[in-house]
């Protein structure tokens, strides 16, 4: 017994040795929000910094929580990585409590030709998803870059310019994707509004949405629907995108009631995956994003 017990109490020395070993890191925090700007971020410092995303693999953007652990070091960060926009809706008054403790915050919607929604349920909202156009991204990047440079070091310049050229390569791969398919046939229907930068950049129409205006939030009325079917009947869209951090059962739904045949193809939109998934970054979410639109609205 005496034995036993000795063992678990030096067991849990250790493990408390090895938890003050993990927090006592010489390196800058930069705390960022969500897991599509930690994965750039993480790109942009490198090894020089320490890299908290606060938002988990496959979770929604808009109501995802974080722990009292995590709001404490968002307060003590040397530098806050915001989406901004009205995105973290579930974690504003977290932000709020940051930037009141003085904490540096970089809001990447502070950077980007911001669009509103294109939902007249939105009622003129701005539009948080820049995202889906890589050029907003580069944006970001080049706004982003001297901040971390103060935090992290000169190094941050060299790893920004060589994730630049892989976003315009990015960018250039998409142009050349979307062009093969028939203006016609560039129709977009999703679970949520989230398109809006993708459209106005490559020339889609975003035909409709099955959650109403700009939050996942919402929920869809029996109208909001049968007025949804009537315009992909109309637009004779061939395939309908439903988002990974969503479910799909509506999409499915919505399709089954149109009058012919229509696919339904994930996307992933919001939220990355972990790194078993089929989008663990930015660029490889939006090449896979890009293949799976080009496909499925191709002829």
């Amino acid at each position: 017994m005496r034995r036993a017990l000795a063992a678990a109490m030096t067991a849990a020395l250790l493990a408390l040795t090895g938890c003050a070993g993990g927090a006592a890191s010489d390196r800058p925090l930069v705390v960022v929000t969500t897991n599509i700007l930690g994965d750039v971020v993480s790109h942009l410092v490198g090894d020089e910094a320490d890299v908290l995303t606060l938002m988990r693999p496959g979770a929604d953007p808009h109501s995802f929580e974080i722990s009292a652990a995590e709001a404490a070091r968002m307060r003590s960060a040397d530098l806050l990585v915001a989406n901004g926009l009205g995105l973290e809706e579930g974690l504003q008054q977290h932000l709020d409590a940051a930037s009141a403790d003085g904490v540096d915050t970089f809001v990447a919607g502070d950077a980007v030709e911001v669009l509103p929604y294109s939902s007249t349920d939105a009622d003129g909202a701005d539009d948080p998803h820049f995202w889906t156009d890589p050029a907003q991204m580069i944006a970001v990047v080049d706004a982003l870059t001297p901040m971390l440079e103060s935090v992290a070091g000169p190094a941050v310049a060299d790893h920004a310019a060589a994730y630049r050229a892989e976003l315009e390569t990015l960018d250039a791969d998409m142009t050349a994707a979307f062009a093969a398919i028939p203006a016609e046939r560039r129709a977009l229907v999703t679970n949520h509004h989230v398109f809006g930068y993708l459209a106005d950049r490559f020339g889609f129409r975003v035909i409709g949405a099955i959650i109403p205006g700009g939050t996942t939030l919402a929920a869809p009325s029996a109208s909001d629907l049968a007025d949804l079917v009537s315009a992909i009947d109309a637009a004779g869209v061939p395939t309908i995108f439903a988002e990974s951090s969503s479910p799909d059962r509506l999409v499915r739904a919505l399709a089954d009631e149109a009058d012919r045949r229509v696919e339904v193809t994930e996307l992933f939109t919001e939220s990355l995956t972990d790194a078993a998934g089929d989008a663990p970054d930015y660029l490889t979410m939006m090449r896979v994003n890009t293949e799976r639109i080009a496909t499925g609205l191709s002829p």
